[in-house]
C-alpha cells in the first residue's frame, strides 16, 4: 500500500503503526527520532499516571483521550525495535496472547480457578515457573520498578496469599499505634536514621490498614494530594477577596481562612 493509503487507512492499529514508522524514518520529526527505550521511561511513567488522573476523574472523553497517549508507547517502543530487529508489534501482541493463555488455564485449560485470589496464586504461580525463580523467596522480584505505595500493598497482597496476613484490620489500628510510638521515641532521640526508619514502617503499617480495609493506598493518597491542592487554592482566594495575600499573614489568620473553606 502506498503513503496515502497508509495514512487514511480504516484500521486505526495500522494507520497508528504507520504514522510512528512515519515520524522515526528519514524526513520525520527529529524528536521522535532522536527517542531511545531509555529516553522514553519517563514518558511511559508520566502516561501512566495520566491515565489514572484521567480515571479518579471520571471523565470517559478524557480516558479515552489518556489511553491513547499511553498506547503510543508501546508502539513507538516496538518501532524503535524492529529498526534492529529485536522485535516487533506482532511479536510483543503474540507474546502477550501466549501469555494470557499460559496463566489463564483455569479458562483456556483444565483447571479450576473459582475465586479472584485462587486466580492470583495460580498466576504467581505460573509466573515463578516461567521465570525459573519458582526456588526463590515467595517475594522475589515484586514491585521492583512501582512507586513505595504501591510496591508495599503489592507485597502484602502477596503475602496474604500463603496466609501471612492480619486476620482483620483492627490489629492494624494497634500496630500503628505502636509504630507511633515508636516513631516519637526516635525524634525525641534525634537520630535521623532511626527516624526515617520508624517513619518507613508507620508508612508500611497505614499502607496494610488500607489494604485490609479494600482501599488501594496510592489512590487514596493522590486524592488527599488533591483535596489539600483544591483547598489550598480556596483558601487563596478567599483571602485574596478580603485583601489579604499567603505570606503575610500569621499561621493562626491561615488556619482561621483553612477552617472555613473545609465547613463550606
Amino acid at each position: 500500500m502506498d503513503d496515502a493509503t497508509l495514512l487514511n487507512h480504516p484500521d486505526a492499529l495500522t494507520r497508528l503503526r504507520y504514522i510512528v514508522h512515519r515520524l522515526r524514518a528519514p524526513g520525520g520529526c527529529p524528536w521522535d527520532m532522536e527517542q531511545t527505550h531509555e529516553s522514553l521511561i519517563p514518558h511511559v511513567i508520566e502516561e501512566a499516571y495520566e491515565v489514572a488522573e484521567a480515571i479518579r476523574g471520571g471523565n470517559v472523553a478524557e480516558i479515552c483521550d489518556e489511553l491513547g497517549d499511553l498506547l503510543l508507547q508501546p508502539v513507538l517502543h516496538a518501532e524503535i525495535a524492529s529498526e534492529s530487529g529485536a522485535f516487533d508489534l506482532d511479536k510483543m501482541a503474540h507474546g502477550l496472547c501466549e501469555k494470557l493463555i499460559r496463566r489463564h488455564p483455569h479458562v483456556f485449560g483444565e483447571s479450576s480457578a473459582a475465586t479472584s485470589d485462587a486466580v492470583l496464586s495460580q498466576w504467581d504461580a505460573i509466573k515463578r515457573v516461567e521465570k525459573g525463580t519458582e526456588n526463590e523467596g515467595l517475594l522475589h522480584g515484586t514491585g521492583g520498578g512501582l512507586p513505595a505505595l504501591m510496591r508495599g500493598q503489592k507485597l502484602q497482597k502477596k503475602a496474604a496469599r500463603v496466609g501471612f496476613d492480619w486476620p482483620n484490620a483492627k490489629p492494624v489500628f494497634d500496630k500503628i499505634r505502636e509504630e507511633t510510638a515508636e516513631l516519637e521515641e526516635a525524634v525525641q532521640s534525634g537520630d535521623k536514621a532511626h527516624i526515617a526508619e520508624e517513619i518507613g514502617d508507620l508508612f508500611f503499617s497505614v499502607v496494610n490498614l488500607a489494604r485490609k480495609l479494600g482501599i488501594e493506598s496510592e489512590s487514596a493518597l493522590a486524592a488527599a494530594n488533591d483535596k489539600f491542592v483544591n483547598r489550598f487554592h480556596a483558601m487563596e482566594k478567599r483571602l485574596r477577596e478580603q485583601g489579604r495575600e499567603l505570606g503575610t499573614l500569621s499561621l493562626a489568620e491561615m488556619d482561621e481562612a483553612w477552617d472555613a473553606v473545609k465547613k463550606q
